[in-house]
């Protein structure tokens, strides 16, 4: 399989999980990507792909969306993806691959088991959860999981769930594009590999939104994890 079939498949793969699930999109995409590009051109490619998403995805759910309280999340995020971009620059790519092996199973474990979680009313929360996913998403597009983690202690209901995250996630995406543009990491291979990726992009949304309607989404997420948990492992102790 050459480099480019593995790309798009990867893509499409990310897109449909993110189409269905609502979060999942560089979870998948950046550990199976580092197997074939370098950390910091897959870095800023899923950052491409992610925010391309997100507006599909935000127009989508735009009238279930209540940004009530998310502006606490955006200044932690924005605090913290400077932090991520830093150490994406500076830290070996093994000490990365094991950052993300940990969070891919913590996240797994969290969502697979149904872990309790305590319900952080102080609004105030917000600024670490949004900090956390900030040097996640700088440094490795993984931004998802805190989101995640803070929308299901607030019990927020599936349609305002899928709104929020794919805001907060925009935000996060469109701040990590900017610092990547900025830093010059858009080179002629990330940008060749964005084009090579945008019609999967499209074909994995739409697929999603169709398969959406008739596929059982809590079965479509356990089979996700446990994908996503075989990964983490593999990176953990590879």
């Amino acid at each position: 399989m050459t480099p480019s079939i593995a790309i798009a498949i990867i893509v499409f793969l990310a897109i449909l999980t993110q189409a269905i699930a609502g979060s999942g999109l560089a979870l998948i995409a950046m550990p199976l990507l580092v197997e074939i590009l370098d950390p910091l051109t897959a870095a800023s490619l899923v950052a491409l792909m992610a925010i391309t998403t997100q507006l599909i995805m935000l127009a989508r759910y735009r009238q279930s969306l209540s940004a009530q309280g998310l502006w606490r999340l955006m200044v932690g995020s924005l605090l913290g993806i400077p932090i991520g971009i830093y150490a994406l620059s500076q830290l070996d790519e093994q000490v990365i691959l094991t950052v993300l092996g940990l969070v891919l199973i913590s996240y797994v474990a969290i969502n697979l088991f149904t872990l309790p979680l305590p319900p952080f009313r102080n609004a105030n929360w917000g600024f670490g959860f949004g900090f956390l996913s900030g040097m996640l998403g700088g440094a490795y597009n993984t931004g998802g999981p805190p989101f995640v983690i803070y929308g299901l202690s607030q019990k927020w209901e599936p349609q305002r769930f899928k709104a929020n995250l794919q805001l907060l996630l925009m935000v996060n995406s469109f701040t990590v594009v900017m610092a990547h543009l900025v830093a010059g990491h858009y080179t002629s291979e990330v940008l060749q590999n964005y084009l090579l990726a945008l019609p999967m992009i499209l074909l994995g949304a739409f697929t999603g939104f169709w398969i959406d309607r008739y596929i059982n989404e809590v079965v479509f997420r356990r089979v996700v994890l446990v994908v996503l948990l075989i990964i983490g492992l593999r990176m953990l102790f590879s």
